[in-house]
């Protein structure tokens, strides 16, 4: 058996990379209401430093790259890391997150530089509400400019994340919905996690069978194949859509048995799970010089710790780091 697997014989191929713990939203699912305790520029790791961890991820088996932050699209220069990491031969597809506030003004320059797609949270189109859910003064119509310049450029299939929140947003389910049906949209519905400094997510969950049932007055969903990845959403298609439907479920239908999986946060630790506090320091090896072969054993350090699945319904949660410092 060659490639990565972990101690439950999941086979791990992609690795998330936080660029950064900086945001220019506050989203009131990600950001505690306080905010956060940044983390100093000098430890954040450098690009070079990124690129020395994936170089030696890829010998392993690591094959996909997800750049996140915070906002990766604030730390200056991102760009030049995309054309870093599609120079390394066993990594095949580079992808972003981004809450797409930026992407208008950098979308043709991180198509040249190498990357693939992105996904853009968006959780209203409603302007007013943008502006309580990001708790900031922020404009949904640069997010909506950031849609279409990043269809425009190429970097498709462009997928629309929302969290679906109760007396928040669940009311607009139908909306994004009617999206895939008009406009080519690719929504996925993601069930509000709990996580650290974050709140009670009991008061704001809607379980993706509830969301599914409000799909119905639009008519039967069709199973369908991701366009492309292979993460956690299960795809389904609406009648005479152009675009489709996904559902995320890590809290009524967890999907752990299926795990492939690691994250690098910005400071430099290898974490094997979202949502465990168990963590692997890379940041001080790679300072102290550390061979490629020393970091591919701390690599493998960290997939031997991941958990056969994360413990939500038991009441533990994640207690160091909210969503923001770990990159979703």
């Amino acid at each position: 058996m060659t490639g990565l697997y972990d101690s439950f014989q999941r086979p791990i191929n992609y690795l998330r990379i936080s660029v950064t713990d900086r945001c220019n939203l506050r989203c009131v699912y990600c950001m505690p209401v306080d905010g956060i305790r940044e983390v100093s520029h000098r430890d954040i790791l450098s690009y070079e430093e990124i690129h020395t961890v994936v170089r030696a991820a890829s010998a392993l088996g690591i094959n996909k790259v997800r750049l996140t932050g915070g906002e990766p699209l604030v730390r200056l220069g991102i760009s030049k890391l995309v054309e870093m990491l599609s120079g390394i031969e066993a990594i095949d597809d580079i992808s972003l997150t981004t809450n797409g506030t930026l992407l208008g003004r950098y979308a043709a320059e991180l198509k040249r530089s190498g990357l693939k797609r992105v996904n853009i949270s968006l959780d209203t189109l409603k302007p007013e509400r943008f502006k309580t859910i990001t708790r900031s003064d922020a404009s949904l119509n640069d997010v909506l400019e950031g849609i279409e310049a990043a269809r425009s450029e190429g970097l498709n299939p462009v997928k629309i994340n929302v969290v679906v929140m109760a007396g928040i947003n669940d009311d607009e389910v139908l909306d994004f919905a009617r999206k895939t049906i008009s406009e080519d949209w690719h929504v996925r519905f993601i069930e509000f996690m709990p996580t650290a400094g974050v709140g009670n997510a009991a008061l704001r969950f809607v379980p993706v069978g509830e969301i599914k049932k409000q799909l119905e007055s639009l008519g039967e969903l069709a199973s369908c194949l991701p366009h492309v990845g292979n993460g956690p959403a299960r795809y389904f298609r609406l009648p005479n859509s152009r675009g489709s439907v996904g559902f995320i479920s890590p809290v009524s239908e967890h999907f752990c048995f299926q795990c492939n999986r690691l994250r690098l946060t910005a400071d430099g630790k290898l974490r094997c799970c979202l949502l465990s506090d168990e963590e692997v320091d890379l940041r001080q090896p790679l300072r102290n010089g550390a061979t490629s072969a020393e970091l591919e054993s701390l690599i493998k350090q960290a997939v031997a710790k991941k958990p056969l699945r994360h413990q939500l319904a038991e009441g533990r949660l994640s207690l160091d780091r909210p969503m923001t410092q770990v990159g979703g």
